[in-house]
């Protein structure tokens, strides 16, 4: 199976790229400093920007599945980049996709109508990185990929321990944490055996 990673470098990113290069996959990542990844023999490295088409259509090429875990960090990158990211999945043919997202995106128990960002479930002030999501997750709604938006509450590191509780398109109730480890764990077992296509997914202990 050939996976192209991006946000290799991040917390989740970085633990799904050692999951899938342990179990033997091949898998190609787009960064923007290359000495920010270990060389490994499954593994492509490509030196780029994800707001570039042409870039985030090299790394998709021959692929057979999409990992992102874009983050936020204050900027628009997330949201420049998924049209593109969308663009080049259908131009390369590619059906499946799993992002990471953020609680924050999934529905409000009080009000189903709203996200739980919009809603006075959620403790956050600032709703800038949800707003980000849920804009990638209207992005991906209106194509006919088989995507999988993956949504963990608070998200410490931590390794993964290989239990959680999941809801679609709800966050579990009582759920506050689940780790970085556990995080990326579900992401990839839901890569390999899709269980939530064009789903969010609540994630929590």
């Amino acid at each position: 199976m050939n996976i192209t990673v991006f946000g290799a470098t991040g917390r989740v990113g970085k633990e799904f790229l050692r999951r899938a290069l342990e179990d033997g996959l091949h898998v190609t990542a787009l960064v923007r400093t290359l000495s920010k990844l270990t060389p490994h023999e499954n593994l492509t490295i490509l030196q780029g920007d994800i707001r570039e088409y042409a870039s985030v259509n090299q790394a998709i090429e021959g692929a057979d599945a999409v990992f992102s875990a874009i983050g936020t960090d204050k900027t628009t990158t997330l949201t420049e980049a998924m049209p593109l990211v969308i663009e080049a999945m259908n131009k390369e043919n590619v059906k499946r996709i799993v992002t990471i997202g953020t609680a924050g995106i999934l529905q409000s128990r009080s009000n189903p109508e709203e996200y739980r960002f919009q809603s006075s479930e959620s403790k956050r002030r600032l709703t800038f990185a949800a707003e980000e999501h849920a804009k990638v997750y209207e992005q991906l709604a209106a194509t006919s990929l088989e995507w999988t938006i993956v949504c963990p509450t608070y998200l410490p590191d931590g390794e993964a321990i290989g239990q959680w509780r999941i809801e679609r398109n709800f966050l579990p109730v009582d759920g506050v944490r689940i780790s970085v480890g556990d995080t990326a764990f579900f992401a990839y077992k839901e890569m390999l055996d899709p269980q939530f296509i064009n789903s969010r997914v609540g994630l929590a202990y």
